[in-house]
C-alpha cells in the first residue's frame, strides 16, 4: 500500500529544464509551510531535456518527492491522469510545472477544502504574457462549451486545482481515452468552489499548448461533454435542404411562366460549392465522434510508465497499477 500523507501536488512536466528549479523550490516552501504530510508527484510526460534527471536527483535525498516516467509523451491530460492514479493524499493539488498558476494560492485551495469543499478550482481574472488571440481563442472555448453541454463547465479556469479525495477515486473510475479533466471533475459533482487570482508570464521556456494542441484539447471537451454538434449539423442540413428545394421551386417557375432566359451556371456551381462543403463538414464532425469511439474500444492503457523513482526509504512503498498503465520494470 503506498504510505498515506495529508497532501498530494502533481505536477505534470514536460521539457520544463528551465523552470524546474524553481518550481520545486516554491513548492516545497509552501507545502512545508502547512506543517502536515505531502508529496510531490512529477509526471515526466516524455521531455527530452534534463527535466527528468532533475527530479531523480532531488528524490535521491528528498523523501517527499516521486517521479513517474512515461515510456514515451502521452499528453498533458494522461500525465494528471496518472498522478491522481499514483496520489496518496487526502487532497489532490494539481499544477502546472511552468508557474503561470502561483503555488502561493495552493494555501488558500487548502483553507476551502477545510471549510468543507470537496474542489476548490482557480478561476483567471487576468492571463499575462498571452496574446490576444490567445486570450480570445480560450474565452470564445469556454463559452461555447458551457452553451453546448448540460455540464456547468467554469469558465476562465485551467487544471489548477485541488480535489478532495473521494473526488480522486471517482476520477479513477472514468476510463475514457480523450480526457478533458477540468470537464470531467465537473461531472463528477460534489461540493465545489471557486478563488481568483492573475496569471503569470512562463517564467521561462516555451508553451507546452501550441495552437494544435489547443485545438485538440478544445475538440475533446466538445466531444466528450456534448453531441450538440451533431444535431447542429442536421438542423443546418434541414435548412440548406429547404433552401434548396425553394430556389428549386422558384427556378421551375421562372421557366413554365417567364420568357427569360436561365443562365443558371454561376448559382448552381455556387449552390453545389455550398453543399457539398456542408457534407464535408458533417462528415468531418461524425468523424471526430467515430474516431473517439474508436479509441474506446481499442482498450489500450492510457499510459505506459518506464519507472517510478523515490528516496530509497520510500521505494518499499511504491504502488504498482493495473488497468488503467502498462508499467515496464
Amino acid at each position: 500500500m503506498a504510505q498515506k500523507c495529508r497532501y498530494s501536488i502533481i505536477i505534470p512536466m514536460y521539457n520544463e529544464e528551465a523552470v524546474i528549479e524553481e518550481t520545486y523550490r516554491r513548492v516545497k516552501k509552501v507545502m512545508g509551510s502547512t506543517g502536515e504530510t505531502y508529496e510531490l508527484l512529477f509526471v515526466n510526460d516524455g521531455s527530452v531535456d534534463r527535466s527528468a534527471q532533475m527530479i531523480r536527483d532531488y528524490a535521491r535525498w528528498d523523501e517527499s518527492v516521486k517521479l513517474i516516467d512515461f515510456a514515451r509523451n502521452f499528453g498533458h491530460q494522461i500525465a494528471i491522469t496518472a498522478g491522481m492514479d499514483y496520489a496518496a493524499g487526502d487532497a489532490v493539488v494539481i499544477i502546472d510545472a511552468d508557474l503561470q498558476d502561483p503555488p502561493e494560492l495552493i494555501l488558500d485551495m487548502i483553507a476551502k477544502w477545510k471549510e468543507g469543499y470537496e474542489v476548490v478550482y482557480a478561476r483567471r481574472t487576468r492571463r499575462s504574457g498571452e496574446t490576444r488571440f490567445k486570450k480570445w481563442s480560450a474565452s470564445m472555448f469556454y463559452r461555447v462549451l458551457r452553451a453546448s453541454t448540460d455540464t456547468d463547465i467554469p469558465v476562465d479556469t485551467g487544471d489548477f486545482r485541488l480535489i478532495d479525495r473521494k473526488v480522486c477515486d471517482e476520477m479513477k473510475r472514468l476510463p475514457e481515452k480523450n480526457r478533458f479533466v477540468r470537464g470531467l471533475v465537473s461531472w463528477v459533482g460534489f461540493r465545489q468552489t471557486a478563488i481568483e487570482y492573475e496569471r503569470d508570464e512562463r517564467l521561462a521556456g516555451e508553451t507546452k499548448y501550441p495552437l494544435k494542441r489547443m485545438l485538440k484539447l478544445s475538440l475533446d471537451g466538445i466531444t466528450s461533454f456534448s453531441y450538440k454538434p451533431l444535431k447542429l449539423a442536421g438542423y443546418l442540413g434541414a435548412i440548406l435542404s429547404l433552401g434548396g428545394f425553394i430556389y428549386m421551386l422558384s427556378v421551375i417557375i421562372s421557366a413554365i411562366f417567364t420568357d427569360s432566359t436561365i443562365k443558371g451556371w454561376p448559382s448552381i456551381v455556387s449552390i453545389m460549392l455550398i453543399f457539398n462543403g456542408f457534407i464535408l463538414i458533417m462528415l468531418g464532425i461524425l468523424g471526430e465522434y467515430i474516431g473517439r469511439i474508436y479509441d474506446e474500444t481499442k482498450a489500450r492503457p492510457l499510459y505506459i510508465v518506464r519507472d517510478v523513482y523515490q528516496s530509497e526509504s520510500q521505494s518499499g512503498q511504491q504502488v504498482r497499477m493495473t488497468g488503467r498503465v502498462a508499467h515496464h520494470d
